[in-house]
């Protein structure tokens, strides 16, 4: 047996790390299965790497970037003490876990979510209470507010859901804001730009409110990792002192200036954001026409599953075909599929596989 583990910390010996969505190396794969954006980012972003490459690599970047903040307040209203960059919305979320969620009490998350919100709590010796989602897998927001009576230290959703796409309203966040005024409310909007509401407009009224959202998905940034958080200057404050704690330069300079870039294009991000709304309503239609029950979705994915059908076996059949799809292997979810939404030739050859399986 190997000794390497002896050497290990007892924290990472127990650690259950967040398995990501599969990236092979197949010629001619049809890639539905990480809710990437199949059409690109803005033709700016290039011409901005390139510049951004040729001037000052040999310096670092700013620790603080502040050009970036700047260009993610003006967007949204904001001013830049409100806003939080960092590595990926993931990295975002790891400081905010660090920075708010240490308490006594336990952090409430719901029982169907994205899954490295345990891991990170797991990561940082945070305790969980997980709060059930309800039969049609919409967070129960009547119930997590009922919780709070009890005390919790602090509480995490993702609006829109994930792996649900499933969305909240605006008056749904006020109402845990409410519950807890003085515990952190994060609210994770990876998939937000997809038809979701986000709560960034309610930031001035809540100062326990933190909003966090990614360039990844809506802006066909995944390849650049760039994530952002937004709140009051206090909680901003906090997630400085964390990031100053563990790498002052998470952004390099050309991850700033394609970000940058692709903000500034908004031509660009309504056709395509549109775009991936459009086929996502049509590939509905299609699925459902095969029988498929289809939750509905506010993201650039469907989360999906057939009466007749095995999920783990419709998955592995898909990729007999070289589609690639999601299929999560846990407790009340284990007969779905997350499908993300490709380009419409994608979702086509899509629809045809699944009708050849299903016969």
């Amino acid at each position: 047996m190997s000794t390497v583990p002896s050497f290990w910390s007892p924290r990472i010996a127990a650690l259950e790390p967040y398995v990501p969505g599969e990236q092979p190396r197949i010629a001619k794969l049809i890639k539905l299965n990480t809710n990437e954006n199949p059409f690109g980012p803005s033709p700016q972003v290039f011409d901005a790497i390139e510049w951004a490459a040729s001037e000052g690599l040999e310096r670092y970047p700013d620790p603080e970037s502040v050009a970036l903040r700047e260009a993610i307040a003006a967007r949204h209203g904001l001013h830049c003490s409100q806003v939080f960059a960092g590595n990926g919305s993931d990295e975002v979320l790891a400081h905010a876990f660090f920075a708010f969620f240490q308490q006594a009490e336990p952090l409430l998350i719901p029982d169907i979510t994205y899954s490295f919100y345990r891991v990170y709590a797991q990561l940082y010796g945070i305790a969980c209470e997980l709060l059930p989602v309800d039969e049609g897998l919409r967070i129960d927001i009547p119930a997590m507010a009922a919780r709070a009576a009890a005390g919790c230290a602090g509480v995490v959703i993702a609006n829109p859901n994930a792996p649900t796409g499933i969305g909240l309203p605006l008056d749904s966040i006020e109402r845990l804001l409410a519950a807890w005024p003085r515990r952190v409310v994060l609210v994770d909007e990876a998939y937000v730009d997809f038809g979701g509401e986000s709560a960034l407009p309610l930031i001035d009224r809540h100062p326990n409110l933190l909003v966090v959202q990614t360039l990844s998905k809506s802006r066909s940034l995944a390849g650049l990792r760039v994530g952002f958080a937004c709140g009051q200057a206090h909680l901003i404050e906090a997630l400085q002192r964390v990031k100053n704690s563990f790498n002052s330069y998470p952004l390099d300079r050309l991850a700033s200036a394609g970000a940058i870039a692709a903000l500034e294009d908004e031509a660009w991000f309504a056709h395509t954001r549109h775009e991936v709304m459009d086929i996502r309503e049509g590939l509905t239609l299609q699925l459902e026409d095969l029988d498929f029950e289809v939750l509905p979705s506010q993201a650039n994915f469907l989360f999906v599953r057939h009466p007749a059908h095995d999920a783990a076996a419709l998955a592995a059949a898909l990729r007999a075909r070289a589609v690639l799809v999601r299929h999560f292997d846990r407790p009340r979810i284990a007969q779905y599929l997350r499908i993300s939404i490709g380009t419409r030739d994608q979702c086509s050859a899509l629809v045809d596989a699944l009708a050849d399986i299903l016969g």
